[in-house]
């Protein structure tokens, strides 16, 4: 979900709205009220938005990883990121080296943010979420926990792609073990083959996070209700060095508010 590249285009949204109520005393380890800026982003490859682009949203934050190296968060903060999706692990045996670095400085600097894991279909369900829940503190305040679900051409171990129905079934197990042990549904990151391929729509009642980086959600998922949206994996944010991913939240900055308040562990 994240990579690389330089300064192009700039993404300026709405101006900074407060959102510290609710949200403010369900992290306590935050340095700072949770809070919605302007987004000032570029982008190392932009692209000619037809319809609906990720401006008429208010609410911008990033997921990263290793490859982002250190982060300068309280900048990419005042600089628009609001809120975070880290890398904690992949499969059942791979942990990010930058999740605890990334864990620590998002929530120094008052940066909402959550894990996600990254997802293999050569490893059982079981596996993997009590690998992720043994790297992944269940700490009050962190935003639920994110399932990466995507196929994986590059992988040198598992390309095993199962039936679109072993494929829903693994993940609502993996979903519920990880609820089960933080008390909040996990969200489930989704591309559009990967959505098509495996009716990813018949998970009925679950969260989703989607990759569309040419057109909004509303065309490349016709009917689908969301949270967040991915819409560029070259994007450049001040305080970090080279590409990264940028998110959009679907509602305002009240509806982020009462959503922290509602799904924080």
């Amino acid at each position: 979900m994240a990579s690389r590249g330089s300064y192009a285009t700039v993404l300026r949204g709405p101006q900074i709205h407060s959102a510290t109520s609710q949200s403010a005393a369900l992290a306590p380890r935050m340095s700072a009220p949770a809070r919605v800026a302007a987004p000032i982003f570029g982008d190392a490859k932009p692209v000619s938005w037809p319809g609906r682009t990720p401006t008429t949203h208010s609410v911008h934050g990033i997921d990263v990883s290793r490859w982002q190296g250190t982060i300068d968060w309280p900048t990419a903060r005042a600089n628009g990121v609001s809120f975070a999706f880290i890398k904690a692990t992949e499969g059942g045996d791979r942990s990010d080296p930058g999740f605890e670095g990334h864990w620590r400085g998002a929530a120094a600097a008052g940066v909402p943010r959550g894990a996600y894991h990254f997802y293999y279909f050569c490893t059982s369900p079981e596996i993997q979420a009590n690998w992720f829940i043994a790297n992944v503190p269940r700490e009050r305040g962190a935003l639920p926990p994110v399932l990466d679900m995507e196929w994986n051409a590059q992988s040198p171990s598992c390309r095993h792609r199962p039936e679109p129905a072993t494929v829903r079934a693994q993940a609502k197990t993996f979903l519920d073990i990880l609820h089960s042990h933080y008390g909040q549904r996990p969200i489930i990151y989704i591309t559009p083959d990967f959505w098509t391929e495996n009716q990813m729509w018949l998970l009925q009642g679950e969260e989703v996070w989607l990759r569309a980086v040419t057109r909004h959600p509303e065309e490349a998922y016709p009917g689908a209700a969301w949270s967040f949206w991915q819409y560029s994996g070259t994007g450049l944010v001040p305080g970090i060095n080279g590409p990264v991913d940028l998110n959009a939240f679907a509602g305002s900055p009240e509806a982020w508010a009462a959503w922290v308040a509602a799904r924080s562990l």
